[in-house]
């Protein structure tokens, strides 16, 4: 309370001052820091936290006020961790160090480098040692009470790691104790396959997701982490070690070793009440975390890459691993076609699956532009079949996962304009890159949404490699749309390995499961009022062009700044949605009393005109893209738009003047 007091600048000077030389007076004579560690092991949990919340606050205001590391505190905290196991106070020790280095962080006035290396520098040796006594330490012949002792200890073990990971990325530093997470990840890898408690193996498994995606201490942090430091020479090599160590241990079958519990996470616990009527179901929270630290795995071990060989190999065979874990635990999963694992997977996370999207096609495109540099001017067509017919069978297709993603919002422009304006996920970086391949590879967009087509208007689970080339000849009646699918030199789409069919289902809209994003960035709602309810924070990119990355070395995350809007601006945006969207059920109203002819010659409609009406999902797909241009045009007009959107808008024009070209009627 008293140094809550010093800190207040509400209150006068002089009475700051007071409370200082209380506190002085309180450490010198009375020894109060040592009162407080001893009470720290106190057997009242009340007390015990109280003590270790005011020695927590004490510490860091020395070093925040006086530069000073309290020299009690630091004897004590070296000697429980260079003691383990025999020390009984580790947990409580790692909870306060956790809680200094995040006022640390949270604190917007410290040089928090120059201060977290007073912390550091003296841990340093110490943590080494405790590190792999703690991770080696074996529970299985300890009794209940050391066991719940124990286990407690790695729970606030992993706590403290993350911050450790936190700092390190926020700040760009490089101590020992920071780095020590990515160069001996083996033995995290091990504890998730020991007998240890399900939750801390989750929590195992979350802190190396964390990691990888560079998301650690994001709920403590302020402000956004930075990606790469360039204060930090060693952060892309321990990245590097990180994710050897996992995919090495992926191909020696570490999936398979991981127990998935059969019940659902649901918030707060894994029981649903029957009268909820929840599907009950695999832990779908640890799937996901799996397959992004896998995916990120993957992406960084591919950036040095030079040869598309070892990209095709190293990709097919750990993907048809986490396809074959991904399926003995999601059953529906058997009878869909490959590419449908990402939104079935990831279909209650939009924040993950959009990440997941975006590392998969980071990855097809670093491969695609090997081939390229690597094909020159030769005729490699059989190759280049081949290729694609790998993305299938790996579920890692861009356009099979952009198709399943808008089937899975049900074609809702506002899902995506919700997932451009939020700064909650990185869907604009993905956006733009994928509009970018599209422009460039749209005859295998077209292949394959015509084959989405036929299986839906059979309403039958056809696999890709029954859709013969005359099949899909006879689905398509527009002429220039059937050159595109089944002129030799451009189709791309191919059947799957004979050895494995995986099938694509694809059932009734009505029937579909549709992706819901959370409440609080969801534009996806049942009226317009609630609609607009949802918009609460903006991205603050002076261009769409700021999310691309263009070269390999920086295919990295974006170093993504939210700026909250304001009252007034966030009212106008309610308004101008609402008028959008009356104005677009009114159009839609007088379209659909048109003559047919009427309607196909309307210069008004700009994409969706020359599309095909016997591809209903290119259909669906090209009238999605052309509602989002007109709600982000309209809103750059009355400067609603959050930042510069011409980027973005000339790539989706570029996309509807290929639509139009490609299916002229």
């Amino acid at each position: 309370m008293m140094i809550a007091k010093i800190q207040s600048q509400e209150i006068e000077f002089s009475i700051r001052r007071k409370y200082c030389d209380i506190i002085t007076v309180l450490l010198k004579e009375m020894k109060s820091d040592s009162k407080l560690i001893c009470l720290c092991s106190s057997s009242d949990k009340l007390l015990s936290h109280m003590a270790s919340k005011s020695i927590a606050s004490l510490v860091y205001f020395q070093l925040k006020e006086e530069n000073t590391f309290n020299v009690t505190w630091l004897t004590f905290c070296l000697k429980t961790l260079s003691d383990f196991p025999k020390s009984d106070q580790v947990a409580e020790c790692l909870w306060i160090l956790r809680a200094i280095i995040r006022d640390i962080l949270k604190d917007k006035d410290l040089q928090k480098a120059d201060i977290l290396k007073k912390v550091f520098t003296p841990l340093d040796t110490a943590f080494e040692g405790f590190y792999n006594s703690i991770l080696s330490h074996r529970l299985n012949s300890c009794q209940d009470t050391s066991c719940f002792k124990a286990e407690n200890n790695l729970i606030g073990f992993i706590d403290f790691l993350e911050v450790l990971v936190a700092s390190r990325i926020q700040l760009g530093s490089h101590f020992k104790c920071q780095r020590i997470l990515f160069f001996n990840t083996s033995y995290i890898l091990d504890l998730t396959c020991s007998s240890i408690h399900y939750f801390i193996k989750k929590k195992f498994i979350m802190l190396l997701k964390k990691s990888l995606l560079y998301k650690a201490g994001e709920d403590f942090v302020s402000g956004s982490l930075p990606t790469l430091s360039l204060q930090d020479p060693y952060l892309y090599k321990d990245m590097l070690a990180l994710a050897n160590i996992v995919l090495q241990a992926v191909s020696l079958g570490w999936l398979n070793q991981i127990p998935v519990s059969g019940k659902a996470s649901y918030f707060g616990g894994n029981e649903a009440q029957p009268e909820d009527s929840i599907h009950s179901g695999p832990d779908q929270v640890i799937l996901r975390a799996l397959s992004l630290v896998l995916l990120k795995a993957l992406e960084i071990k591919f950036q040095d890459s030079i040869k598309a060989a070892e990209i095709k190999a190293d990709l097919q065979s750990f993907m048809f691993q986490l396809l074959i874990f991904l399926k003995q635990h999601l059953k529906p999963l058997l009878n869909e076609h490959c590419c449908a694992w990402l939104s079935m997977v990831f279909i209650e996370q939009d924040d993950d699956m959009l990440e997941a999207a975006k590392t998969l096609l980071t990855i097809y495109l670093k491969f695609d532009r090997l081939w390229h540099d690597a094909a020159g001017n030769l005729c490699l067509a059989k190759e280049k079949e081949t290729w694609i017919c790998l993305t299938h069978e790996s579920g890692c297709n861009p356009h099979c996962i952009f198709l399943y993603f808008l089937k899975s919002i049900a074609f809702d422009f506002t899902v995506l304009l919700d997932f451009l304006i939020s700064s909650e996920t990185c869907f604009l970086e993905y956006f733009v890159r994928y509009l970018k391949l599209l422009k460039e590879d749209w005859h295998h967009f077209v292949s394959i949404s015509n084959c989405f087509a036929i299986v839906s208007k059979r309403n039958v689970c056809v696999s890709f490699v029954t859709l013969s080339h005359q099949e899909k000849i006879t689905c398509l009646t527009d002429s220039s749309l059937e050159n595109a699918c089944c002129d030799p030199e451009q189709h791309t789409l191919v059947s799957l390995a004979s050895s494995q069919k995986p099938s694509i289902h694809m059932e009734k809209q009505g029937d579909d499961q549709v992706l819901k994003p959370n409440k609080s960035n969801s534009l996806i709602c049942t009226d317009n009022t609630s609609v607009l309810d949802c918009f609460q924070s903006l991205v603050n990119y002076d261009s769409s062009e700021d999310s691309e990355l263009e070269s390999a070395g920086n295919e990295c995350l974006a170093n993504i700044k939210q700026m909250p809007l304001n009252n007034q601006g966030s009212t106008e945006i309610r308004e101008e949605t609402v008028r959008m969207d009356l104005d677009d059920k009114h159009h839609t109203l007088e379209s659909k009393a048109l003559p047919l002819k009427q309607k196909r010659s309307n210069p008004s409609s700009p994409m969706v005109c020359n599309i095909s009406s016997n591809n209903p999902v290119l259909l669906k797909s090209m009238k999605c893209l052309e509602e989002l241009q007109k709600a982000i045009s309209r809103l750059q007009r009355r400067n609603l738009f959050p930042y510069n959107p011409a980027a973005l808008l000339k790539l989706l024009s570029h996309i509807e003047t290929i639509s139009k070209s490609m299916n002229p009627l």
